[in-house]
């Protein structure tokens, strides 16, 4: 306390002030809570005038929103649990309101569950006899897998409660893989849907992202489902073989849920987040190498192999096929360009080397372009007509040419058969001696398989030279084997009854007839074992101009597979072991040498003491 007035009235001024500063804030604080109220209070209230305004109009306002998503939820035909998760994702988007951050997010998941296709589904019959016949339509040839299709096809309509399948198709670039799955799928009369995994290396990819993230979104599968609008689409996976992995996961692990018949009933996407039902769902997987497909995966699925045309396949392919799809590209009518049958055999086997038929079809268009002015200038009902003559000012120089049987050849040279990414082709085995220690140089570029073969090869002719060429002394020479081709790697144990022979018959000094063929594995007993690419290889024989070609007894029955034309204009030599293949090939006895082993001096008996 003080008793003097001047302190007092200072004190109580600097009691004022501070009174007032309190003031102060309190008031500007109390202003933008007003101001923040009333901009609430007037959006609301004109959110209330526009809701009225609309109603007069007949439109919907902002509360119908939760009413039309609860009646999509009851049409979706989601199962009981699905539909509560999505009712209770609704209750919550109207608890937060529209200017919640996580408003978005609610609304892309509730519109993705009312979009599946949970209980909707292709209802169309499987008929056989029209699945035949789209099949014969679209695709040339391929009949073994035809077959295979419509076995599952029927399969498929045998078995009523609608389950899936999973196929993968595997076979060289243009060969037809996609397009047979969309010939599947309309011969089921179901959707067909494309999901491309080349490139892929993140399992969120396939599985989706947990939708705590920023721009989450679901997996290509469930994806590929919504867009089908249907349960039981026909899938395609492409290039299933071209799957990565990298630090963000593994998507070739991803997919043995997916196709997995035994889980894939109960699938779960990451953002989904509930069971989704794949059984139904018609799964084709394409690759073009299954060496790289994990086997875990490989062992889900049934493997349908789809081997290259033959050049008479290729031919129908473009008549039939090629050439009227490019023309209705260029717009040019069928009477104004035709390609002679020859010209197009030109084609297929001087400027194009592949299994397929893709750059067949570029040829083609190339070959329209060249002559869409000479169409332009055609008079009325004139057409014009590509002949073998004028490929070259099309294409220029021939860029490829296949391996013909030679008229003549040394001992020491054999034709052998090679099967190839792009069809088979013949090949030359030569062998030649020099002076030396008995080393064997090989070359060619070939690969260590092929190398064992040539070693294999030489034992089995050391072992038997005795009765091949008596008194040939190999220890003073040198053997040279050596493939043609050095800049194209060579790899693989068919070559080996080719170097066996190639060996015996240029120690004998007979000459193997160009005109014969061979491919099979050789033992170091000497049993000749069967191969594969049997049809690829004897094609190519025959389109070489061989008239005998000598096998495996086990690769008889691949001749099956062989076109009729084709094995009618062959001569086949089925061969058990080596002395078997030097007979049919030089006519020569190649029987083993029989050790005898020396008999032990009878003992001493011990003389009795």
């Amino acid at each position: 306390e003080t008793v003097s007035v001047k302190a007092r009235t200072l004190k109580l001024l600097d009691y004022l002030v501070h009174m007032k500063e309190n003031l102060d804030v309190q008031s500007q604080i109390r202003e933008k809570l007003t101001h923040k109220l009333g901009k609430n209070q007037r959006e609301s209230l004109l959110r209330e005038q526009m809701r009225t305004i609309r109603e007069e109009l007949g439109e919907g306002g902002e509360d119908d929103l939760a009413s039309t998503y609860r009646k999509k939820i009851e049409d979706a035909g989601m199962p009981e649990e699905v539909a509560k998760i999505a009712l209770d994702e609704l209750k919550r988007l109207e608890a937060v309101g529209k200017s919640s951050p996580e408003t978005h997010v609610i609304r892309n998941y509730l519109d993705l569950l009312v979009a599946m296709p949970w209980n909707k589904a292709s209802a169309s019959d499987i008929d056989l006899t029209e699945a035949r016949r789209i099949l014969d339509e679209d695709h040339y040839g391929l009949d073994k897998i035809k077959k295979r299709i419509l076995q599952q096809l029927a399969v498929m309509k045998l078995r009523k409660e609608g389950k899936g399948t999973i196929l993968l198709f595997v076979g060289p670039p243009g060969v037809g893989k996609t397009s047979l799955g969309m010939s599947i799928a309309r011969a089921l009369g179901r959707k067909f849907v494309r999901a491309s995994l080349g490139g892929v290396r993140d399992d969120a990819e396939i599985r989706g992202h947990r939708r705590t993230y920023i721009g989450a979104m679901p997996g290509k599968i469930i994806q590929s489902l919504k867009r089908a609008g249907e349960n039981n689409p026909v899938m395609m996976l492409d290039e299933i073989d071209k799957l990565s992995n990298s630090y963000q996961g593994d998507p070739a692990a991803a997919l043995l849920e997916v196709l997995d018949p035994e889980q894939n009933n109960t699938f779960n996407d990451h953002y989904l987040d509930v069971p989704f039902d794949l059984s139904k769902v018609v799964f084709i997987a394409t690759a073009n190498n299954i060496d790289r497909i994990p086997g875990p995966l490989l062992d889900r699925m049934e493997v349908i192999e789809l081997s290259g045309y033959t050049t008479a396949e290729k031919l129908h392919i473009a008549r039939q096929h090629l050439l009227p799809k490019q023309r209705r590209e260029h717009g040019v009518e069928a009477g104004q360009l035709t390609i002679s049958d020859e010209a197009l055999l030109r084609v297929i086997s001087h400027h194009t080397r592949e299994a397929g038929v893709r750059d067949l079809q570029r040829k083609v268009a190339e070959i329209i372009r060249a002559n869409t002015e000479k169409v332009l200038a055609l008079e009325e009902g004139a057409s014009t007509r590509v002949e073998i003559g004028d490929l070259e000012e099309i294409f220029g120089p021939e860029r490829f040419a296949h391996e013909m049987a030679e008229r003549i050849v040394p001992p020491g040279v054999v034709t052998g058969l090679a099967w190839t990414p792009v069809g088979g082709d013949i090949l030359y085995i030569e062998a030649e001696l020099m002076p030396g220690t008995g080393k064997l140089t090989i070359t060619g570029q070939l690969g260590d398989v092929m190398k064992e073969s040539a070693q294999i090869a030489l034992s089995l002719v050391r072992s038997r030279l005795s009765s091949l060429v008596p008194g040939f002394d190999f220890a003073k020479n040198d053997l040279h084997l050596h493939v043609p081709s050095g800049a194209i790697p060579k790899d693989g144990p068919s070559a080996g009854i080719a170097m066996l022979t190639a060996i015996a018959s240029l120690f004998s000094g007979r000459r193997v007839r160009p005109k014969i063929a061979m491919t099979g594995e050789i033992t170091l007993r000497g049993a000749v074992l069967p191969v594969g690419g049997v049809k690829e290889k004897i094609i190519a024989a025959h389109r070489a101009g061989i008239e005998k070609i000598i096998l495996s007894k086990r690769n008889e029955k691949d001749l099956r597979e062989v076109p009729e034309d084709v094995r009618a204009n062959l001569n086949f030599e089925f061969v058990e072991n080596a002395s078997e293949v030097v007979k049919a090939a030089l006519g020569l006895s190649f029987e083993p040498m029989r050790l005898v082993a020396e008999e032990p001096e009878p003992s001493t008996p011990a003389a009795s003491a």
